[in-house]
């Protein structure tokens, strides 16, 4: 292509009826001005150059803002002046962000001198970009509009918000060039604080402090400048292969993920305020979702991330990448608190989806954590006062093979503390990566779906959303062969498994799971028996499960003093197999009295469990609970009420029906866990009284010994969050406050029917052990 070429390829003329012309010029340097300035010349004549002003301003990030003196002078044309903002593009051979470009310079941002060589040998890599046009009277209906009163505020105002109009329509046009993923929010802070609505709010808040206004606007300044992220394409691009390096160390190049749920995803951020939630297992969960993104061209996900990740470099990366840091605690900080809002409600009014980690923190025992509500009550108030329509909250699941987190997972459940982030810190956990940890899975959920944004004062409707979401991620969690293997094996512990028997669990435990249609990884290998070695080769270099093939069988077993470790893996899909151990543990109960009263029995020993297990697993609603155990009974036998209540007899009958058996697996390291705290309590007189840090600090040395006296099965049910748990359970029954003299029989009856419980539990596993391998 030649120059002459270049320039006659398209003009930069909007469609005019005798109309004036205002161009806008986003030039960085002396040589985009050049080259717009003859792309102009090239397709006008004497007349209209005569009608076509030209003004130049470098429409960068807000945070140095623009100049937009020549602007200002500018805009006293006549109301039908239309104004036509122009930019050039540069591109690059590789359009990716690589760390030479921050010692060398950006291709895609050179200096004059450099993009003088590209215009004469590469003219193909450089794009002029006309903005979609508008009229002046439209540009300031707009305005007006936007700010609720008439346009004698501020020209200065007027010509900033032209000049950010400029920048849209022009950042439009380029993401026709470069693709989806760089759709990225411009002069946020700028738009905020002209936004006539946060105006407003400041104002009341000046009247009600006594602050003046500009203070509170520069303190409120200060605030966007820490959270607003600003991002851009380089930084984009540049995270993009972070992330795919990070993740790379250790892990499979393709995540595995369903496209057509991702296509659908797309079509529902592009036209809903969308928000997706992910589960959160390890650091690198916060590198996932923006990977698929990227490699599927999706816009940019805005993710929140608490202040003790931005860190330098770290921090610099990511806030240019899509983060949003912010502060750890501003209740009583209410121009933070608007502040944060309004910029929530942007992002959401101008489709730009919204990631973080639901539960607030990684999950350290496997299982889905208890929902945070900090953020999301936030982003709710937002879409509130907004009046934000038909709110998307997808719920994703993020899934690996083995996780280098859990070692660390492991130590911290016995009391160590865990160590500060800093780059000291980040870089050793990089380098931790570097061995093989197998695939990585991200699931994405059906939405829940928000007509609008409840009352923020409405607490109840808040966690309802929540538990949804968490119930909505659990169920699209996937089974995978390391969390099948560790559910054999620990149902087995302490003995091995020989590889028939194990294979024969892993097929039974698959088996019941298809036929309750529950989601298995796309990605399972059914074939597994044939080559086991395979997908047990990274389990036993990690020392999670250990091999022994020197005698005439190889057996396979959990490895030493990897319990815990080996739980964790067990835990991720636990929430699937829940009711059924609920069930078995229940019909044991029922067995055991008299017939006339098994079936009462039965239903009052899974409401028991349900309610004894309520802060570790998410149940449904309580009908739909009773239909779930109905559901599941009536797949042993559709006359199981008649065969309940024929006692042991029946109970054999329904047992044919029931393999495999799971409570045993399920169930024991929390009800141990659990018979350790309660077993504490009911040692104290009823005048004494338990703290929650007194009663974890002394359940994990009183656990040490009772698992060295064999009392408990496992160095898994040692753990400061089951013994918090186990805490809460008891306080929510009033049993951790002193108080009349009954309150210690009331004690000691919650040991024993723990005690009672892992009774049953053994019993459970015996005849799993009895039938088969182990589970």
């Amino acid at each position: 292509m030649t120059l002459e070429q270049f320039y006659d390829n398209k003009s930069p003329w909007p469609d005019r009826n005798n109309q004036k012309v205002l161009f806008i010029l986003d030039a960085r340097n002396s040589l985009d001005e050049e080259i717009l300035r003859k792309w102009i010349e090239v397709h006008s004549d004497a007349s209209a150059a005569f009608d076509a002003p030209q003004v130049v301003i470098d429409l960068k990030d807000e945070r140095t803002g623009f100049d937009s003196g020549q602007l200002v002078m500018s805009l006293a044309l006549p109301a039908d002046t239309i104004i036509a903002p122009l930019r050039v593009n540069w591109s690059s051979d590789d359009n990716r962000g690589r760390l030479r470009y921050l010692v060398f310079g950006d291709p895609r941002k050179p200096s004059p001198r450099k993009g003088r060589k590209v215009l004469e040998e590469h003219p193909e890599r450089v794009n002029l970009l006309a903005g979609a046009p508008d009229t002046m009277a439209n540009l300031q209906a707009r305005f007006q509009n936007q700010q609720g009163t008439d346009q004698t505020v501020s020209q200065e105002e007027f010509a900033n918000f032209v000049a950010r109009q400029a920048a849209v329509v022009l950042d439009l046009e380029e993401r026709k060039l470069k693709g989806g993923r760089y759709k990225m929010p411009r002069h946020v802070a700028a738009a905020l604080m002209a936004s006539a609505e946060y105006n407003a709010e400041v104002d009341a808040l000046a009247e009600a402090t006594g602050k003046s206004k500009d203070a509170l606007m520069k303190e409120a300044a200060g605030y966007m400048e820490e959270m607003v992220s600003t991002p851009s394409s380089f930084w984009i691009d540049f995270y993009a292969r972070f992330n795919n390096f990070c993740l790379g160390l250790g892990y499979e190049e393709d995540i595995v993920y369903d496209q057509a749920a991702l296509e659908k995803t797309r079509t529902v951020v592009r036209n809903h305020p969308s928000i997706l939630l992910w589960t959160h297992k390890t650091y690198l969960d916060g590198m996932v979702v923006p990977k698929v993104m990227y490699d599927n061209d999706f816009p940019m996900p805005h993710m929140f991330g608490g202040a003790n990740l931005n860190f330098p470099i770290l921090g610099h990366l990511l806030h240019r990448a899509g983060a949003i840091f912010i502060k750890r605690s501003f209740q009583d900080n209410e121009l933070y608190k608007i502040t944060l809002r309004h910029y929530i409600g942007y992002l959401m009014e101008k489709r730009f989806p919204m990631n973080w980690s639901f539960e607030g923190t990684r999950s350290r025992m496997g299982k889905l954590m208890p929902p945070r509500y900090g953020l999301l009550k936030y982003v709710m108030e937002a879409c509130y006062y907004t009046g934000a329509e038909n709110i998307h909250i997808i719920p994703v699941s993020i899934s690996y093979d083995i996780i280098r987190d859990v070692e660390e997972y492991a130590t911290e459940q016995t009391g160590r503390g865990k160590g500060a982030e800093s780059l000291k810190w980040f870089v050793g956990y990089v380098r931790s990566l570097a061995r093989p940890m197998g695939k990585v899975y991200m699931d994405i959920g059906e939405p829940v779906v928000l007509n609008k944004a409840p009352d923020p004062d409405d607490r109840l409707a808040l966690s309802k959303i929540a538990f949804e979401v968490a119930v909505e991620a659990n169920q699209v969690t996937p089974i995978t062969l390391p969390s099948l293997v560790t559910m054999s094996l620990l149902g087995a512990a302490p003995k091995a498994l020989t590889e028939a028997e194990l294979v024969a669990d892993l097929e039974a435990l698959l088996a019941w799971a298809e036929s309750r249609q529950l989601r298995i990884s796309p990605d399972f290998d059914r074939a597994f028996g044939d080559h086991l070695e395979g997908p047990l080769g990274i389990m036993i270099d990690e020392n999670i499960v250990t091999r022994y093939d020197e005698g005439p069988e190889v057996v396979y077993g959990i490895g030493l003093e990897q319990h815990p470790v080996a739980s964790y893996y067990r835990n991720t899909v636990i929430h699937f197999f829940v009711n059924k151990a609920i069930i078995e543990l229940a019909l044991v109960k029922a067995t055991e009295m008299p017939e006339s009263w098994a079936l009462e029995v039965f239903w009052r020993e899974v409401d028991r469990m349900r309610d004894l297990f309520k802060f570790e697993f998410f149940y449904a609603p309580t009908e739909e609970f009773h239909q779930q155990i109905r559901d599941e009974m009536s797949l042993y036998s559709e006359d199981w009420e008649t065969l309940v209540g024929q006692g042991a007899a029946g109970f054999g009958a329904l047992l044919q029906n029931m393999t495999p058996l799971v409570a045993h697996v399920t169930l024991l390291t929390y009800t141990e866990a659990y018979s350790v705290v309660a077993a504490m309590l009911a040692r104290k007189e009823a005048y004494e009284s338990l703290e929650e840090a007194e009663c974890i600090a002394d359940a994990l040395t009183y656990g040490r010994q009772v698992y060295l006296q064999r009392r408990i099965s496992s160095e898994s049910s040692i753990g400061k969050l089951l013994f918090k748990n186990a805490y809460k359970m008891l306080q929510s029954r009033q049993l951790t406050e002193g108080g009349a003299d009954d309150l210690k029989e009331k004690r000691l009856e919650v040991a024993r029917e723990l005690r009672e419980m892992i009774r049953r539990i053994d019993v459970i596993r015996a005849i799993g052990v009895a039938n088969s391998g182990s589970v």
